[in-house]
């Protein structure tokens, strides 16, 4: 298993979360630590990727390649809104 960071997931997340996810501002739902999609780590394989907390370990995204396009989980973060 590869391991990346969160600049891996700029295509697959760009129609979701705007044309420049990886500085999307997610808070853990494990230790409520707020950082952007950029720092955390990213596990990827055949199958997808996951993005993991970097403090905790806690899974924040999922990404599963399936024939029509990706399925994208958020189960551990939450979008938080910007400060500009």
């Amino acid at each position: 298993m590869t391991v990346l960071d969160g600049n891996a997931l700029a295509g697959a997340l760009a129609g979701f979360l705007g044309p420049d996810p990886t500085v999307a501002t997610l808070r853990c739902s494990g230790c409520r630590t707020v950082g952007a999609l950029a720092v955390t780590r990213v596990h990827a394989s055949p199958m997808g990727v996951v993005a993991r907390c970097p403090h905790c370990d806690d899974v924040l995204v999922t990404v599963v390649d399936v024939p029509g396009g990706p399925w994208i989980g958020i189960p551990g973060a939450r979008v938080t809104p910007s400060d500009d």
